[in-house]
């Protein structure tokens, strides 16, 4: 299968028999419905809801409610290759569970991967998917999986979302081991800011699990399924935020230990034991563990009085998390693994019988040749000889620098304004047609997928050849890096019609560590999906008042996407106050 599996479905587990969500968004199991086909070998029929466990309460002592499946107006069986809308081929089906299916598919449209959840038009929990997907859409923040679709079309409701074939599941990421402090905390806090978003939106997830998380090829963290995979399974609770505080929790929890913070083992992770009995803190189930984390993993985790590695009340919601987060000390990033320095192999020289098949005591030993000392010239006839060279080379140099002067009391002679219209037949033209001549901007905009501009009104003075004028980022207090907060901001540039991109050269307002640039090559003036979606085509990363960046090869885009990631901190000026910030005052594109 040419892409990764990591679909903003809620992919079925392979592993055998114990896959158990967190108490908060678990639910029964389920009696098979009778229209469910059996078949052995199907390994995605498994789920996060096939663990046969009983319902279990929450910290609380509460059950989450769940709507029964139904199955009035099932839709004719369907298959791969079958479309929807004649746009959407279904590819592979990759969850099949109580009465709704998830599948893999291509917008033939537009040429890209997506995501469908398909259920009939009669199931019980059809209205409430499409009014939770119609939500979700609206919310329109990054750092969820965006849904694309979501559409009633005759026995048949479907769900469209984005695919994000360069992400992994953080079920992937926990496989191979514990993350680094840096690491957790980054999931941590990420997570809970985009969960306080939806909340405040009055949005929530209650599936919040490592199978829902994803981290893209940047580090950041993008969760998918909100409002949705809880609607298709019919979960509701009376207290959300509660629910998807503690499910943060046993994210961080395993994220720093390695194990799973209930009793039973589930998404690859072993139980620890359950609320009831008593969890132990993470810092007291592995070694090396920081103890702020490990102390704010409990406060989500436990919902009644304190634990006892820590006085401080319980975390009941996203926000007082990442509240609780922001107020430890400053957890450093790992510093970068360096690949040991080259060492040269020593070879033994080279003897005859060396390397054969006979037995190394039939080669005889050889002494070492030394070469005899080249013959010297006689006295006379070596001493004229070395008078002559040096003779010829310092008339060389009298010729060349009388050339040398004699240009430039000419005012540059014929190497001047003049030869422009001369050398057309030059051998110095294919090379400048080689690197590419500049390329007109006809239009640029803005793009800002988060729904929170930086300076739209002023995307046109990073192309107007003014380097007085400029186009600005707003201020930030944290940087160099613009995530969590934003993944990025930047300016979509129309060059007219489809070009061979082969530079982009950019003149930034500020300087200083550090300015990460990304290009991509979007299909449109203003597209509707992240960056991750986007075809990346180069990058640079600079600490001065100018970057170029160089493709490898030409790339033929009528549009391009100039992303900042990272940002230099730079004063107050006229306008925005000091922080990390970025102004773009002019930019060539160059290409054929």
């Amino acid at each position: 299968m040419a892409e990764r599996n990591t679909a903003a479905v809620d992919v079925a587990s392979a592993t055998a028999g114990s896959e158990e969500t967190s108490p908060p968004a678990s639910a029964p199991k389920e009696p098979k419905s009778a229209s469910r086909p059996e078949k052995a070998s199907t390994t995605t029929e498994r789920s996060e809801d096939s663990d046969g466990s009983e319902e279990k309460a929450t910290a609380d002592g509460r059950k989450p409610h769940r709507t029964p499946a139904g199955t009035k107006g099932a839709p004719s069986e369907l298959h791969s290759g079958h479309k929807l809308a004649r746009r959407y081929r279904l590819e592979e089906c990759t969850t099949r569970l109580d009465g709704f299916s998830s599948w893999r598919a291509v917008d033939e449209k537009l040429r890209r991967a997506v995501g469908v959840h398909l259920l009939p038009s009669g199931h019980s929990r059809a209205r409430a998917v499409l009014d939770a997907a119609r939500s979700s859409a609206l919310l329109g923040d990054p750092r969820f999986v965006q849904v694309l679709d979501a559409v009633e079309e005759g026995d048949m409701v479907y769900v469209v979302h984005e695919w994000l074939p360069d992400a992994v599941p953080l079920t992937e990421v926990l496989a191979a081991g514990p993350l680094e402090p840096y690491d957790a905390y980054q999931l941590a806090h990420q997570v809970g800011q985009a969960m306080a978003s939806a909340h405040r939106e009055g949005l929530a997830h209650l599936r919040l699990t490592p199978g829902a998380v994803l981290r893209t090829g940047s580090g950041q963290y993008r969760i998918r399924g909100l409002a949705v995979n809880a609607a298709l399974r019919g979960i509701t609770d009376d207290r959300p935020e509660r629910v998807d505080t503690e499910a943060i929790g046993a994210l961080l929890y395993a994220a720093l230990t390695q194990r799973w913070p209930y009793e039973r083992d589930a998404y690859g992770l072993t139980g620890v034991g359950g609320l009831a009995g008593g969890t132990l803190p993470p810092d007291q189930v592995r070694a090396g563990v920081h103890r702020g984390l490990s102390d704010v993993a409990m406060r989500a985790l436990v919902n009644k009085g304190a634990t006892a590695a820590s006085q401080d009340p319980p975390c009941t919601t996203p926000q007082e998390l990442v509240t609780a987060l922001t107020e430890l000390p400053r957890i450093k990033a790992p510093e970068p693994e360096f690949p040991a320095a080259y060492q040269r192999r020593e070879y033994p020289p080279y003897a005859r019988g060396a390397y054969s098949n006979k037995p190394a005591a039939a080669a005889a030993p050889r002494e070492p040749v030394v070469a005899a000392p080249a013959p010297t010239l006689p006295g006379r006839t070596g001493k004229a000889l070395k008078w002559g060279v040096s003779a010829l080379l310092i008339a060389a140099l009298g010729l060349g620098s009388w050339q040398v002067a004699d240009a430039l009391m000419n005012g540059g002679g014929p190497s001047g304004g003049e030869q422009d219209a001369d050398d057309s037949g030059s051998d110095d033209k294919p090379k400048q047609q080689a690197a590419g001549s500049r390329l007109t901007i006809q239009d640029a905009r803005e793009y800002y997928p988060d729904g929170r501009p930086q300076a739209a009104d002023k995307v046109a003075l990073s192309y107007d050849g003014d380097p007085k004028t400029h186009w600005n980022t707003k201020s930030f207090q944290d940087g160099p890096a613009t995530a969590p907060y934003k993944d990025g901001v930047g300016i979509v540039y129309d060059l007219g019609k489809a070009k061979k991109i082969s530079s982009v050269s950019l003149n930034l307002r500020n300087s200083g560590e550090h300015t990460e640039i990304a290009l991509y090559a979007p299909d449109s003036l203003a597209p509707s999906s992240g960056p991750g979606s986007l075809p990346r085509i180069g990058a640079a990363r600079t600490t001065g008042a100018s970057a170029a960046v160089k493709l490898k090869k030409p790339v033929e885009s009528r549009y391009v996407l100039v992303w900042l990631t990272a940002m230099p901190h730079s004063g107050s000026d006229g306008f925005s106050s000091a922080g990390y910030k970025q102004g773009i005052s002019h930019v060539v594109v160059k290409g054929s």
